[in-house]
C-alpha cells in the first residue's frame, strides 16, 4: 500500500469514549475525520485479540470441538480456540493453552499459519491462527462454563464439510483452508 492509497482512504480519530464496558465486550465511540474532511462517528467492539488452533494428527486428522454457542442458538463445529488474557499475552503461548485446555493435547510441533480479522467493520479483534502438530494426550482442563465435545475428521473431509455449509465458524473456515493449502494443494 503507497502513500497516496493511505491519504485517499485513511480516517484520523478526533475524540473518542467508552460506551459500554462488560466482561467481554467493550464498546467505543470515536469521531473521525474523513479523508474529504468530514467528520463521522465510529462505533465498534475492542477486543484484546484472541488464538485459534488446527491441531492435526499424524494420520491427517483435525481436531475439532462441537459445542453450544448461545448467541446463534447452535451446537457450532470449530477449532479450539479462546481470547488472550490482555492484549500484551504471547500469542503462541495463548495458542498452547487453549490447546491443552479444550482437547488436552500439546503439540511438540507449531506454526503460524497466519491472522483473522473476523468483523473490521465493528470489531478490532485480531485472532491470530496457529497449526499444532505432534500431538501427545495430556489431559483436559476445561474452564467450569465450558461443555465441549471432540470429534476427528480427515482434513479432506472437514474441507467439504466447509465447503457443504455445514461448517460456518469463520475463524474456523480460514484457518482450515490455510492448512489445506499448505497440505491439499
Amino acid at each position: 500500500m503507497d502513500e497516496e492509497e493511505i491519504r485517499q482512504l485513511e480516517e484520523v480519530k478526533i475524540s473518542g469514549e467508552s460506551v459500554f464496558d462488560g466482561a467481554l465486550l467493550h464498546v467505543r465511540k470515536d469521531e473521525v475525520t474523513l479523508p474529504d474532511g468530514k467528520t463521522a462517528v465510529r462505533e465498534y467492539f475492542t477486543h484484546p485479540g484472541a488464538v485459534a488452533v488446527v491441531p492435526m494428527t499424524e494420520d491427517g486428522c483435525v481436531i475439532l470441538e462441537r459445542q453450544f454457542r448461545y448467541p446463534v442458538g447452535r451446537i457450532v463445529t470449530e477449532i479450539p480456540a479462546g481470547k488472550l488474557d490482555s492484549p500484551d499475552e504471547d500469542r503462541l503461548a495463548a495458542a498452547k493453552r487453549e490447546l491443552k485446555e479444550e482437547t488436552g493435547y500439546e503439540a511438540e510441533s507449531w506454526a503460524k499459519i497466519g491472522d483473522y480479522t473476523p468483523a473490521a467493520a465493528y470489531s478490532d479483534e485480531v485472532i491470530s491462527l496457529y497449526l499444532a502438530r505432534d500431538l501427545i494426550k495430556t489431559g483436559r482442563d476445561l474452564d467450569e462454563d465450558e461443555f465441549i465435545n471432540l470429534i476427528q475428521v480427515p482434513l479432506t473431509e472437514v474441507v467439504k464439510q466447509i465447503m457443504e455449509g455445514e461448517i460456518t465458524d469463520g475463524k474456523t473456515m480460514a484457518a482450515i483452508f490455510m492448512t489445506a493449502r499448505l497440505f491439499l494443494i
